[in-house]
């Protein structure tokens, strides 16, 4: 038989009050999901999200008689180029996959989307680079410039291109920068055997988003429409505004408070045959001096750094956003 397996990344774009040149947004992923499926279940997920890194090790069991074979897919979050140059947005990067201990080869399919629309067909026909590389989009940018005007033109009729002018001391220059929705998926086949378990490990880096100053240091955002909301985002209690408030008063004047930010679709997780049977989560701080906040009951400390949250039978009925403030250094 065969099934279809959607791992959960969406886009949550997860700014702060005022996104800046000194300010990163972060966008978030998660786990491995099955949709519409009677046969196999999320027997446990162990997870840990830091900073630096997402780790998630399944098992996962089909409870038929037959082998479940499995289109597997894993969406990354979708990038809006039209952000790009403008802010600084953190990513999701880094992938890695094992299947019962062997790495998994995926394969990318990808596509471009003005104005909800794909015309993915429509820019590989004219030889335009569809994503950024390492240095960004600059080779993106030399392909758009070197077009007819008609086709820029039609392109920016279709909501995929946008035109800007600046003068950098050569006279006014004009060029016209990319503003589609890039979308990206992993996909490879699985086969789940009937009866039997199966070990899933999945690793990468969770784009986490920073601020050169948590906005929550300060009281009049704190009060704001905004900051109330990022603050229930978080779960930032009275107890964690007032350490922020002590870190501020102790560092005196000018005293800027760096954050961090990760989130974790976990919601997509209930979407299994049953609950997910034993789940498991571990949070690192990074350092013991740093402030954390995040959304869950049952926390324990396993270490000055790392928190952890036990459930059974669950399922998740809201994702996970995390804050970590450091301390000025």
């Amino acid at each position: 038989m065969s099934r279809y397996l959607l791992p959960a990344a969406g886009l949550l774009a997860c700014a702060t009050a005022a996104l800046a040149n000194d300010s990163t947004a972060s966008t978030g992923a998660g786990g491995l999901v099955l949709r519409r499926t009677a046969d196999i279940d999320m027997v446990s997920e162990d997870l840990f999200v830091s900073v630096e890194q997402v780790r998630v090790h399944y098992v996962f069991r089909n409870r038929s008689p037959r082998d479940a074979n499995v289109t597997v897919a894993f969406p990354m979050p979708d990038r809006n180029l039209a952000a790009m140059g403008e802010s600084d947005i953190g990513y999701p990067s880094d992938f890695h996959t094992e299947v019962a201990g062997r790495p998994v080869n995926a394969t990318l399919e990808r596509h471009v989307f003005g104005n909800d629309h794909d015309q993915t067909a429509l820019l590989q026909s004219l030889h335009i680079p569809l994503a950024p590389n390492a240095d960004g989009i600059n080779h993106i940018i030399a392909a758009l410039d070197a077009l007819p005007a008609a086709r820029r033109d039609e392109l920016h009729r279709l909501g995929l291109v946008d035109v800007e002018e600046y003068d950098q001391g050569r006279g006014m220059e004009r060029h016209w920068r990319p503003t589609w929705m890039l979308r990206d998926t992993w996909y490879w086949q699985q086969t789940f055997p009937a009866g039997r378990d199966l070990v899933v490990d999945h690793r990468y880096r969770p784009g986490a988003g920073s601020s050169a100053g948590t906005p929550l240091a300060f009281r009049d955002y704190r009060n704001s429409a905004d900051g109330r909301a990022e603050a229930a985002l978080y779960c930032a209690d009275a107890d964690f505004i007032a350490s922020l408030d002590r870190l501020t008063r102790a560092g005196g004047e000018g005293t800027e408070l760096p954050d961090y930010r990760v989130d974790y679709i976990l919601t997509t997780g209930g979407n299994w045959r049953s609950p997910i049977g034993d789940f498991r989560l571990v949070v690192d701080k990074g350092s013991p001096r740093n402030l954390l906040s995040f959304c869950e009951t049952g926390v324990r400390r396993l270490s000055p750094t790392q928190f952890e949250v036990r459930h059974h039978n669950w399922r998740p009925t809201r994702d996970l956003h995390i804050l970590i403030v450091q301390p000025d250094q």
